[in-house]
């Protein structure tokens, strides 16, 4: 086979049949907008967004929306049909803006996302249309299962309305549904279209879910950037008090480390076993399944960070004190770091959430890697945890909350 090296082929192990080797690079680009009132018809990022490939098309759309969002502001779906009609030549809304379930819900129940795909099929959104979607990160990720796996892939915009959407999943490439109890089972890596958060929708967050969303900034910070963890600290005053440029400060900068990370990690689809974004996730994901989802996902974040942070001190990998200075931030930003879910047993058997481990493993394709700290700033590989020294680490926890 002389002409075998010109086309990639190459021997098989046996040595006897030809293999022909493919290789192929597929760059990904799409914006992430940072802007206020979104759907002010004076406002040109939408425009821009839907119409940066071909300026000079009219792009039909399908618009999904949080109904916990528009509860909150109930002229959602008329500004964002006066928007479609003040850029008439650009946009096109085959129907009126449809209301989804918000939270887990439409991520516990396929129903959904058939129904949202029934749509598309419908009004023939095609691969050069949009599916846009305005709402928290579920709603996000559910839409954007819709989107991935219809036609193979239509274009999504994501208009993320939370901070925890604002400054992490919502300018990711995952998109997934839970699955019979089993977090994001059912996903795809799809990077979105465009990205646009809009400021005005956190400040109509009720205080609760505008705390939630902090744990990823704090989580981010600790594997990635001391400095951004010495802003978060010298900042707590105006960021407890929800400030608004404090709090845009801290969701751009949460944003673009969550975007490098993607970008310049190494594996942006998470082909390997290491996800240094999932730091203080094993325990996170197990604790909102043992609590049904009343811990909201940011809050179980805080808990598996000042958990994972503990852990890393017991390890040797941290130094002493810095699991009460982590802890203290968390709770000054007002978390609370306890729950007795993390005492739950399943039957007689050993504590519910050292099955987060057995799952995360599972999750990453058999060989259990955990992000934890060596240093404030930088993250650290492990691919063992002591059972142990969870345990001593819940212990930790629990007396901490006894002493407040």
């Amino acid at each position: 086979m002389p002409n075998a090296a010109r086309f990639g082929d190459r021997a098989s192990a046996a040595g006897s049949s030809p293999v022909h080797v493919q290789r192929f690079t597929v760059a990904y680009e799409y914006p992430v907008y940072f802007t206020e009132d979104v759907f002010s018809p004076s406002n040109p990022v939408l425009r821009e967004a839907i119409t940066r490939l071909e300026p000079h098309r009219r792009h039909r759309c399908l618009v999904f929306v949080d109904d916990g969002v528009c509860a909150v502001r109930p002229s959602l779906t008329t500004e964002i049909e006066a928007y479609a009609a003040a850029h008439n030549d650009a946009i096109e809304l085959v129907i009126s803006p449809v209301q989804v379930p918000g939270g887990e819900k439409i991520k516990n129940e396929l129903y959904f996302v058939e129904s949202m795909q029934g749509l598309i099929q419908e009004h023939r959104i095609d691969r050069h249309s949009f599916v846009i979607v305005v709402g928290g990160g579920a709603v996000l990720d559910a839409a954007g299962l819709v989107a991935a796996t219809s036609h193979r892939g239509v274009r999504l915009i994501r208009v993320p309305t939370t901070v925890l959407a604002q400054n992490d999943s919502g300018v990711g490439v995952k998109n997934a549904v839970n699955l019979k109890g089993y977090k994001n089972f059912v996903g795809t890596f799809a990077p979105p279209f465009a990205v646009i958060n809009d400021l005005r929708f956190i400040d109509d967050l009720p205080a609760r879910e505008k705390i939630a969303g902090m744990a990823e900034a704090v989580k981010v910070a600790l594997i990635r950037d001391r400095e951004f963890f010495h802003w978060l600290e010298a900042n707590i005053d105006p960021l407890s008090t929800f400030e608004r440029s404090a709090m845009a400060t801290m969701i751009r900068r949460c944003a673009e480390l969550h975007m490098h990370q993607i970008a310049h990690g190494g594996d942006p689809f998470e082909t390997g076993s290491a996800r240094p974004l999932d730091f203080g996730h094993w325990s996170a994901h197990k604790l909102e399944s043992l609590t049904n989802n009343h811990v909201r996902h940011g809050e179980a974040v805080a808990i598996g960070i000042a958990l994972d942070t503990r852990y890393s001190v017991l390890a040797g990998l941290l130094a002493p004190g810095a699991d009460d200075r982590v802890a203290a931030l968390l709770e000054l930003l007002g978390f609370k770091l306890w729950h007795p879910a993390l005492r739950a047993r399943q039957g007689n058997r050993e504590l519910a959430i050292l099955d987060g481990l057995r799952e995360f493993r599972e999750h990453l394709g058999g060989e259990l890697t955990v992000t934890l700290l060596e240093d404030i700033g930088r993250g650290v590989e492990v691919h063992e945890m002591s059972e142990a020294l969870v345990r001593e680490s819940i212990d930790w926890l629990e007396a901490r909350q006894r002493m407040l």
